[in-house]
Order: structure tokens, then C-alpha cells, then sequence
């Protein structure tokens, strides 16, 4: 698949994830975000692991686990813990220092050297996206910034390790999806369990939310993100990440009603032209031309028998690569028309 293709697909995962505002304040009942995390990952992860029938093996268990717990398990709860602690676009606005961060870790594990460009257009990204959902006055609290960074670096470093480690022989990425999404999804549910006590009654609306963020906004989402982490560098990968608060703002404009501000549009354009400037890679340069000498036969020891002496002609060079050089020479000498 080409470069632009495989962009384009990966890019879904986060224009889904920033519809995910839209249908918690709309179709899920309040105030149950562990919870929700809960049913976004574990039944998703059970059922793909259900349908590959394919378990870790090996060092896998802890990598998969480990996997888990940075992309889901602890991004999850903290991302909400920010989002209850913050105004909306204070958190996201936390949420968008990814990129920087998937930089330096990139750099650091992998060798993957960002290049000023790709720098820079991480900073515009996060300078636009808080142009579309900080408010003015918007307060802080010191634990809801703490949580909104340490969500974000959590899945920077999920991020990094799921590009360093690969994944092993015969298994793709929705069996990789299904396995952390399972293992995410296992942390959090005892820890929503404690936090939140026993899941509420839902009625025809909460489930048809709760289905469609286990099964289009995680799911789905997630296995294309993974795909799109193995066929990209890392950096490229989480440059998309701005697309999702985008969606958001749209969404809530088209959704909700929600009015767009002058300054939000102009946020929306200067975030969007940084994903695409982050994706951007020049091209190859062409392969400098060498020319390779033709070797030039040794003549034959003094001691060699007369026939070898004899075929090799005067000079000691062999009477057929003597018919080729001069063809070579008279062709070198032979005027071009």
C-alpha cells in the first residue's frame, strides 16, 4: 500500500476518537468514566481475542501487558481524571504535547531522528489545537495537569514500544489490538470497581453508545492505529494525533450546535496544515553514477608453456579481449553524429 494510503487509513483512528466527547455527553449515562473505560476495552479485546484464537507466547505475556497498560490500561483512567480535573480544553490541550514527546522517546529508542520540520509542525500542532479548545480564564489544577501530561506520555511511550517491539511472526495486528485492549481493559475494571462501586443500570441508548465506543471507537480504531505505527515512523504516526480534538470541534458544531469562533477556525486550519506538513518526506535523491573500470588480464608467468603464451598474443594479452578493447577504443574514437 502506498504512503499517502496508509496515512489516510491511520488517520481514522483519531478522527473516531474525537467523537468520543459527542457520545459520552449524549448517549452514556454521567459521571462513569472508569466505567466506560471499562466496557470500551474489555469486551472489544475478549471478542477479537475470541475470533483470531491466538494467545501470547513466551516474553509476549509481559510485552503485550505492558503494551496494555501504557495504550489502555493507565491512558484511560488518567485521561479521565484529567478531563474531570480540567476544563475540556485544558485537557486536551495536555493531550496535545504527544507528538513532542513521541519525539524524544523516538529518538531515544528507536534512532529516529525528527527533523526540524517534523519538530516544528508538533509545536504548531499544539499551539493550534489549543487555539480551538482553550477558553479564556480556563483554571488550572495542579492534579488534573499532572494526570493530562502523565496520560500523554503514557501513550507516547505505548506509542514508541509498540514501534520498537514489533510484533512476533504470524501475528497481525488485530491480534495485537485484541491483546492489549484485553490487558488494558483487565487493570482498569477492578479499579473502576472500587472507585465507582457496582455498573449502573443502562438503558436502549447507553448500550447502543457503549456498543458503538467498544466496536467502531476502540476496536476498529485501535487496530488501525497499530497497523498505521508498524507502516509509519513513529513521529509521522502520532502527528495525526491533532486530528482528533479537530473532529471534536467539528462534531460539536455540526452535532451539538455548537458555535466556531473566528480563532477556533483559524486554530482548526493551522493544527490541520501541521498534521499535513508532519507527514510530509522529501524525496530520495538519486544515486550518484560510478563507472567500473574493466579489469585488465594479467600477462602470463615467464615459466607458462608456450601455448598459453601463444594465445595470450603480444603483450601477454589474450587476442579476444585485444578485438575488445580495440572495439572499445574505436567506438570511443568514432565521431558522434
Amino acid at each position: 500500500m502506498r504512503r499517502a494510503a496508509v496515512i489516510a487509513v491511520t488517520a481514522l483512528a483519531p478522527i473516531s476518537w474525537g467523537s468520543t466527547y459527542a457520545v459520552t455527553t449524549e448517549f452514556l449515562p454521567p459521571d462513569r468514566p472508569l466505567f466506560t473505560a471499562v466496557l470500551r476495552a474489555l469486551p472489544a479485546g475478549l471478542l477479537i481475542m475470541a475470533l483470531t484464537r491466538v494467545r501470547p507466547r513466551g516474553t509476549w505475556w509481559g510485552k503485550a501487558a505492558a503494551l496494555g497498560a501504557l495504550n489502555i490500561g493507565a491512558f484511560f483512567p488518567l485521561l479521565f481524571l484529567a478531563a474531570y480535573r480540567l476544563p475540556g480544553g485544558v485537557a486536551a490541550v495536555t493531550g496535545s504535547v504527544g507528538p513532542l514527546l513521541v519525539i524524544g522517546l523516538a529518538a531515544l529508542l528507536l534512532g529516529e531522528r525528527a527533523s526540524t520540520r517534523a519538530t516544528l509542525a508538533a509545536i504548531a500542532a499544539s499551539f493550534g489545537v489549543s487555539m480551538v479548545v482553550l477558553q479564556a480564564g480556563a483554571a488550572l489544577d495542579t492534579v488534573g495537569v499532572i494526570a493530562g501530561l502523565a496520560s500523554s506520555a503514557s501513550m507516547s511511550a505505548g506509542t514508541v514500544l509498540t514501534k520498537r517491539w514489533g510484533r512476533p511472526e504470524g501475528v497481525g495486528p488485530l491480534v495485537m489490538t485484541g491483546w492489549q485492549l484485553t490487558a488494558g481493559g483487565l487493570l482498569i475494571a477492578p479499579i473502576a470497581l472500587a472507585v465507582e462501586g457496582a455498573p449502573p443500570a443502562l438503558n436502549g441508548t447507553n448500550v447502543a453508545g457503549y456498543l458503538y465506543l467498544a466496536l467502531v471507537n476502540t476496536a476498529v480504531a485501535y487496530w488501525l492505529w497499530f497497523r498505521g505505527i508498524e507502516r509509519l515512523t513513529a513521529t509521522s504516526a502520532t502527528l495525526l494525533g491533532p486530528l482528533s480534538p479537530i473532529t471534536a470541534a467539528v462534531v460539536g458544531w455540526a452535532a451539538l450546535g455548537q458555535a466556531l469562533t473566528p480563532v477556533q477556525l483559524l486554530g482548526m486550519a493551522v493544527a490541520f496544515g501541521a498534521t499535513l506538513v508532519g507527514q510530509w518526506q522529501p524525496a530520495p535523491r538519486p544515486a550518484a553514477k560510478t563507472s567500473v573500470p574493466l579489469p585488465v588480464p594479467e600477462p602470463p608467468a615467464a615459466g607458462a608453456p608456450a601455448a598459453v603464451r601463444s594465445a595470450a598474443g603480444p603483450g601477454g594479452v589474450r587476442p579476444e579481449l585485444q578485438d575488445a578493447g580495440a572495439g572499445e577504443s574505436a567506438a570511443r574514437a568514432r565521431p558522434r553524429r
